[in-house]
Formats: C-alpha cells, structure tokens, sequence
C-alpha cells in the first residue's frame, strides 16, 4: 500500500521520533509532509530513504495549505492518509477525503485533561478536532487513559484503536564509548553520578522541580543534565541561579544523539504534570537506566524494578532522588518483561494490519490493488 504520513512539524518530540520509527519499520511504501518546520527528525527519515516534504504552512489559519495538501494527495494517490498531532489532523483529513483518499488514520499522541498539546482544550478547538474527526476512519489511541480522554470529548469509541507507542530497544541500548565521549564534552567526571532528563522543555515537564528537588545533592560528584530545548529554557537558567546550582546544572539543548545522551545518564528522572504515554521514561530505561517518574500510562499496571512512581511534589521527588544517588551508578540491564510489550516491530505491525483492514472494508471494485513493500 502507498501511505502518506501528515505531521504537524518534525522538531524533536515524542511524536515525531515515533512517526521517524513507524516508517522505518512498515512494510508499505511511505512519504511525509510537515506542515511546516521539517526540523531534525526530518533529516533522520530522509536518511532512512523517504521523502519528506515541507507545505511551508505560516500560520495556524494558513487556508492555502488545505487546497496544497488536497492536490500532493491526489499527486500521490495514496490509500492511506495517517495523520499525527492537532494542527495536522485539521488540515488533513478533510484534505483526503476531498482527494478520494480510501482509507484517513490519525494517531491521537498528545490530549490532556485540559489540553491537548499545549493548546487549551476551548470549545472552538474541540469543535475543529470533533469536525475533522468526521472525515476519519479510525483513530489510534497510544494508551488507554488516551481513549478514555477521547471519548470523553465525543469521538466515538467504535471508532478508536488503542496501539501503544513502540520502542527500538537494540537501537537504544547502551553505549560505554558514547557515555565517555559525551561526558568529556561536558566536562563530567567518570565517577560523577548524573540525574538526567530528556525531552521538550515546556511547562507540564516540570524540569524547573527536577532542578529544586536535586538543588541539594548537587555538588563535585553529582550533576543534573538536561537534554532539550524550548520555551522553559531561560526560566530554568533562573531557577538554577536561584536555589545556587548553576554551576551543577547543564542544560545541554538539543543534542541529536539520544543514545549518547542517555547512556550519560545514571538515573533518568521524568516529572511531567500529565503524559499520554510516557515514551521517554521507557527510552530511557531501554538504555538501562533506573527511572524516576511522576506519571508513564505506559507503566500503569507493568511490575518492574527498574522504574519507580513518586509524588509530584519537591520533598517526595528530593528524597527519591537522593535514594538513587545513595545507591550510586548500577549495571544497565532494561527489564525485557517492559519490552516485549513495546517493540516497535509488534506496534508498527498492527498499524500496517490497520491500513490493510480498513483499506479492504472501503475499497471499491474499480480500484486497482495496493502496491506493497517488495
């Protein structure tokens, strides 16, 4: 089958690097286009040998990118439309059903209790998603707690499919070599236990309470390295001057090489108000790490010893924290009971089965057959 995947943008983010991995293991024929904002993930799936595209959208009423989006689908003549993230979903969906498109997907990544990838879940963003949603065959729920949000705000439930986020463990396993190459640049000690975190730095992560809660430990043996980029970033310089951990607290940016960075870490801590699914807690223990962390949907009901749930508050998270520094650096061994549910093979299989059950109830008798992978 030949799918077309439309993102919202393709900067680092849990969605996009689950999208990069999706197309990299499908068995269909795929291209990509970001509305706007290609980004590095872009740079990774055009390594991997698809094409990305970028619509060059201005603005989130940008009407032109929906008559532009029509005429690349009816270019393509694709039989599927996947659709990832809020902006994307708009445009897109009715953009392939004016296009005669078989089969329209979209993957749910990112709804809240009260938003829905940091938009304020208002009436007139609920009522743009809910009409969209009519042009879709199926959504894919990455969790349960997902679904339930979903139907709440009026998406059908038949017309939901929980498939979990999948994860690469052999690509993420750790890396002596890449731990003491990222460290130097750093300029982090062999012997210095790191508490680290990853991932988009906006208010629901609430790195500026990882940084309260670790301000004490910190010292010529222990550092916190944070592995990210965003609107929070000046604010979290702040907070680190303030409670006098500056100098401890390296706040590294946007680093491309997640395994790098993760196996720098000696302690993953993640201590978001609210996830859907809680994807970097589990790269991070596919590493090998120990992990800390407020709430992982993904985790709910898995028994493991590798992670640990801890209060969203300062004190609960200090101590916790200060727990695993006590027991210093350990072997890194992910638990496989965690990962035999989560590989990205069995996930991206049950999306590629989803296309083909959705594209088998819609076609039509005219219609020539699929092209498929070789």
């Amino acid at each position: 089958m030949k799918v077309l995947h439309v993102i919202t943008g393709l900067d680092a983010g849990g969605a996009e690097t689950q999208l990069a991995m999706v197309v990299r293991h499908t068995r269909h024929e795929c291209d990509v286009v970001a509305l706007y904002n290609p980004g590095p993930i872009a740079e990774q799936i055009m390594a991997d040998g698809t094409s990305v595209r970028d619509l060059r959208m201005r603005s989130n009423r940008d009407l032109r990118a929906l008559p532009r989006l029509r005429a690349l689908i009816v270019a393509g003549r694709y039989d599927v439309v996947h659709a990832h993230l809020y902006r994307s979903q708009v445009y897109a969906r009715p953009a392939a059903r004016l296009a005669g498109t078989p089969v329209v997907v979209t993957t749910e990544h990112s709804i809240g209790e009260t938003h829905i990838e940091r938009r304020p879940m208002s009436a007139g963003v609920r009522g743009l998603y809910l009409a969209s949603e009519l042009f879709s065959d199926q959504t894919i729920a990455v969790s349960e707690i997902v679904k339930d949000r979903l139907v709440r705000w009026g998406v059908p439930a038949r017309k939901i499919t929980v498939i979990p986020n999948g994860i690469d463990t052999a690509a993420l396993a750790f890396d002596g070599e890449a731990r003491a190459r990222s460290r130097a640049r750093f300029g982090i000690a062999a012997d210095t236990f790191v508490i680290g975190t990853l991932g988009r730095l906006d208010s629901n992560k609430r790195v500026d309470m990882i940084i309260e809660a670790a301000a004490p430990l910190l010292g010529e043996r222990c550092a916190l390295l944070v592995v990210g980029r965003g609107e929070e970033m000046d604010g979290l310089r702040a907070v680190a001057a303030r409670v006098g951990v500056a100098d401890r607290v390296i706040l590294a940016g946007f680093q491309a090489d997640t395994v790098a960075m993760l196996s720098a870490f000696d302690l993953y801590v993640q201590a978001s108000a609210e996830e859907t699914f809680g994807l970097a807690a589990l790269e991070a223990m596919a590493n090998g790490l120990p992990a800390l962390y407020t709430t992982c949907p993904a985790l709910d009901g898995v028994v493991t010893t590798q992670a640990r749930q801890v209060t969203g508050t300062v004190p609960a998270l200090r101590a916790a924290l200060a727990e695993a520094v006590q027991v210093g650096q350990r072997p890194r061994k992910p638990d496989d009971a965690v990962f035999d549910r989560y590989g990205i093979g069995a996930t991206t299989q049950r999306i590629d089965e989803l296309y083909e059950c959705l594209w088998l109830n819609r076609q039509k008798p005219t219609r020539p057959t699929p092209r498929s992978r070789a």
